[in-house]
């Protein structure tokens, strides 16, 4: 038998009317110093770039005091970024914690931190051409740390078939050719992304997570300082600006243009690379 639906009760006004209290208040944060950077990118040489193509990913390497910027450079494209520890696969980025720390989507200042027993500042925001954007009516904002990234696992429960250009195929692929790890090693350390220009947020009718077509356009950009020794991978999206869909060949992508720059000798006197989270990880245990 089916279950009648349970009745309100009398007070059901009142239980929702309680009002919400911030999970981590992140006033005490550390805080970049952004001035400190600003004046170090004013100088910055660059020194490497890749370019992504359309419906595939790329790694990079950023050191820890370097700048990287990704780019729209053809037609509008959003990206899938995951972040590692240039030395350590171990450390990468954690895209539910940041999520708390500063909500669901970052932007200029904001950080993307490492996962435990780690958690420090693994890059900050230190340009963000979208940042007009805000959040629009639909609640929809650009950046956004709270979707998975698209893989070939939920496209075949949703619509069957083989597809293999998911981010997170990409992403896979992308790793194993830069560490010479095997495919099923690789995609062990693909993780949750944060996803470069797309705009997404939740319907407040059934609270799914939605997108809608990027306001990204050729020539924006989203920029980081490399806190840490950084091993990046992206990948250009096959959803294209994710106005349509995803995880298919029918959207129009566009590459994704990443550079690197490393700022002038000097130029970050005072700055040093953030260390891993202070907890002596005894867990209630004693040492």
């Amino acid at each position: 038998m089916t279950q009648p639906a349970p009745l309100q009760p009398s007070d059901a006004d009142a239980r929702r009317d309680v009002p919400p209290v911030i999970c981590y208040p992140n006033q005490t944060l550390p805080v970049p110093d952004l001035n400190l950077y600003a004046r170090a990118r004013d100088g910055a040489e660059k020194v490497a770039e890749l370019r992504v193509a359309p419906r595939d990913a790329g790694c990079f390497r950023a050191p820890a005091g370097h700048f990287f910027r990704i780019t729209s450079v053809e037609g509008p494209q959003v990206g899938d970024l995951n972040l590692w520890h240039a030395d350590d696969l171990a450390e990468r980025f954690y895209s539910g914690k940041t999520r708390a720390l500063h909500g669901t989507h970052i932007t200029r200042g904001q950080r993307m931190w490492s996962g435990f027993p780690y958690l420090r500042p693994m890059a900050t925001i230190t340009h963000d051409s979208l940042e007009w954007y805000g959040i629009d009516q639909y609640g929809g904002s650009v950046h956004d740390v709270i979707g998975t990234r698209c893989d070939p696992y939920t496209h075949n429960l949703l619509a069957g078939g083989q597809y293999h250009h998911c981010c997170h195929s990409n992403l896979t692929r992308a790793l194993a050719d830069e560490t010479g790890l095997p495919l099923h090693e690789a995609e062990r350390h693909v993780h949750d992304v944060l996803n470069v220009f797309m705009c997404t947020g939740f319907t407040r009718e059934t609270g799914q997570y939605f997108m809608k077509a990027s306001p990204v356009r050729p020539g924006d950009c989203l920029e980081f300082f490399a806190e840490i020794d950084l091993l990046g991978a992206l990948s250009a999206c096959p959803g294209g600006d994710c106005s349509a869909q995803h995880s298919s060949d029918a959207a129009a992508c566009h590459p994704l243009l990443v550079e690197i720059f490393a700022p002038a000798p000097g130029a970050l006197n005072g700055w040093s690379s953030p260390a891993p989270s202070g907890y002596d990880r005894s867990h209630g245990r004693g040492a």
